[in-house]
């Protein structure tokens, strides 16, 4: 039983490079699933259909069954690259079979609308013209109905073209994400060079000028004890203000900021094909207490326009003036963003911490903006209100 069981599960489990491994979508799978049994059903249905009972008709269709099976469980667990080897193993058995079974020609048509899987859309014209070809000769030869025939290749071709699309999404998705994940190595080396630069010049002089002065310290301790005692006490002001620097400097590297966030979010959004304008306005320094929850909303909001929005464009608005922080996230996407959903709570419940305020105006396919308004528990930052170019309008 167990050696059972371990050889349902290696043969059920789909290779990496396999059709099935590629399809992520369940709902997807069991449509797929309904369609193959569509098939089976239709095949049956066909000799009982004709009259009584007879085996001329049922063991031809008996002896097709299991290799249309076969057939088309390779489609699906077999290697991509073989996808249209046992396609046409399933067109064959469906013409060998349509010459017993008035409907045998149903695996010709579940043929066409599976090698719209294959990579190249002209491979699948070209196999479904394969398929309409045969279906013809057959009809000709056999005196079966040209219509009917023609009708192969109309379903395989209309059938298909939906796998075609969903293949694309896919390919397309996967090549977005191998996209983001270049951008984030391309962004990590640059700040990891960023930190190696601010670092080297942060503490190259100062760490320079301690040995400098230790040396100095270490000649004058016998002859000049005073002076070598001034010199030390020197290198431990340079050292102590050193070390005061490196922490600020690490502090800065850890926490989020809107610049990051600004640059991460142009990043992503580029990748993916969406148009980002917005910059900080000058002289935006803020309290860490407010600028750091105000990072994770700008996240948020970009990650849902990313997901969500099917945007070409986004702009991002940020303002300091007397009365606080106001910011504003739009875009051009397909609107209808529901009020508490998406993230939207969380950002709320952020921005409510803060003492704030936001709204959101998301008419259905014109668009969303995210608006915000964060006061200063402090004197105001001075920076002038920031009016930025926006690249499209967000509504």
């Amino acid at each position: 039983m167990g050696r059972e069981r371990t050889f349902l599960m290696r043969f059920f489990t789909p290779r990496p490079d396999s059709l099935l491994g590629q399809l992520r979508s369940p709902l997807y799978m069991r449509w797929q699933a309904g369609m193959s049994l569509f098939v089976l059903v239709a095949l049956f249905q066909g000799p009982l259909a004709t009259g009584p009972f007879s085996w001329h008709w049922m063991a031809p269709t008996l002896l097709a069954v299991p290799v249309y099976v076969y057939f088309y469980s390779r489609v699906y667990l077999g290697p991509l690259g073989r996808l249209e080897w046992h396609a046409t193993g399933i067109a064959g058995v469906g013409l060998a079979l349509w010459c017993y079974n008035p409907v045998g020609y149903v695996p010709m048509m579940m043929a066409g609308i599976l090698l719209a899987y294959v990579p190249s859309w002209r491979r699948w014209l070209l196999g479904v013209a394969g398929i309409t070809v045969l279906a013809l000769a057959k009809a000709a030869l056999f005196g079966d109905k040209l219509p009917l025939a023609a009708g192969v290749g109309l379903a395989g071709l209309f059938g298909g073209f939906s796998n075609l699309l969903y293949m694309r999404t896919l390919r397309q998705d996967a090549e977005l994400r191998l996209s983001q994940s270049e951008v984030r190595r391309l962004a990590t080396l640059a700040e990891r060079e960023r930190i190696g630069r601010d670092l080297h010049d942060l503490l190259g002089h100062t760490l320079s000028l301690v040995a400098l002065k230790s040396e100095l310290a270490r000649r004058l301790a016998l002859a000049e004890p005073a002076r070598a005692q001034r010199e030390m006490e020197e290198v431990e002001r340079v050292a102590r203000h050193a070390l005061t620097e490196v922490r600020a400097a690490v502090t800065g590297m850890r926490r989020s900021d809107l610049a990051a966030e600004l640059v991460s979010a142009r990043l992503m959004l580029e990748a993916s094909g969406v148009a980002l304008e917005g910059e900080l306005p000058e002289r935006a320094d803020l309290p860490e207490h407010i600028e750091a929850p105000l990072a994770l909303v700008l996240r948020e909001a970009v990650t849902n326009i990313h997901r969500h929005a099917r945007a070409s464009r986004a702009r991002v608005a940020i303002a300091i003036g007397d009365h606080g922080i106001d910011m504003q996230i739009g875009d051009n996407g397909r609107g209808g963003l529901a009020a508490h959903g998406n993230g939207v709570s969380g950002m709320r419940e952020r921005v409510r911490a803060l003492g704030g305020t936001l709204s959101i105006d998301s008419p259905l396919r014109r668009g969303a903006v995210l608006s915000l308004h964060v006061p200063l528990p402090r004197a105001p930052v001075s920076a002038a209100v920031s009016d930025l170019p926006v690249a499209g309008s967000a509504a």
